[in-house]
């Protein structure tokens, strides 16, 4: 049996990578913003797959995608995968740190940016120091996330995280201060009565039609779970990947 998880249309074996084949990240994959021409860019891709949806979403659209992964082993998880899936020539693994890859990068030349950040800012880190790594930001914190988003993104790009609610609502306090402004938000809740835990967030250098003058937009909300199944919005957020929806 294949190591791994089997989506509808690709594999990802994510043996060695800091963090697996998660709920979270395949929200990421199926919400993010994504363009219908151009270049997108994932920021720590890990296995590699939200460059992998990504490539899915825009199977039928000129879009090239760079997957930008700092860890050798997810790098070699990240190729692996592409290569096995239906669209290697559009996937693009690099081993490099975000902030070397953005220096040799011409300002305002990515379309579309997913990332799936680190998200511990202190506490105790994994023994495993891949996973610490994916999960902490000692290697990309949010100053250095925001920085890169607003020197790569197009004026009409966008830029598409996930982050638990407390360091989502911190990282939304900061992105004025990098010309960036809240397009998008999603709460996401396991079920009605729970309170959210995860945050869908998506960025752009331009401010949302919606927002008004004080910076509020409207703010979107998806419960995994109803009843003790898949609730309807789920389903249908994420029925083009899962095998079983």
């Amino acid at each position: 049996m294949a190591k791994g998880f089997t989506f509808k249309q690709f594999h990802v074996d994510d043996d060695g990578c800091g963090m697996p084949v998660s709920t979270d990240g395949v929200l990421l994959g199926a919400w993010a913003e994504l363009p219908r021409q151009g270049q997108i860019v994932d920021i720590g891709t890990g296995s590699g797959l939200l460059a992998l949806m990504a490539a899915q979403r825009t199977a039928a659209l000129p879009c090239t995608i760079s997957a930008i992964e700092l860890d050798i082993a997810a790098a070699k998880a990240a190729r692996h995968n592409f290569a096995a899936s239906p669209w290697p020539a559009r996937l693009h693994c690099i081993q490099q740190d975000i902030v070397h890859w953005m220096a040799t990068q011409p300002a305002h030349s990515v379309d579309a940016i997913i990332c799936n950040p680190p998200y511990f800012n202190s506490g105790l880190q994994a023994d495993c120091e891949a996973r610490a790594t994916a999960r902490h930001t000692d290697n990309l914190s949010h100053d250095v996330l925001l920085t890169t988003i607003q020197h790569l993104l197009t004026t009409e790009g966008a830029a598409s995280l996930i982050l638990p609610e407390y360091e989502g609502r911190q990282l939304l306090q900061s992105v004025a201060a990098y010309g960036l402004h809240c397009q998008r938000l999603c709460a996401v809740k396991s079920t009605e009565k729970k309170p959210a835990s995860r945050l869908l967030i998506a960025l752009s250098p331009v401010r949302c039609a919606r927002t008004i003058a004080d910076e509020t937009y409207q703010e979107e909300q998806l419960c995994i779970h109803d009843r003790g199944q898949y609730s309807s919005d789920f389903i249908a957020l994420t029925r083009d990947f899962y095998l079983k929806l």
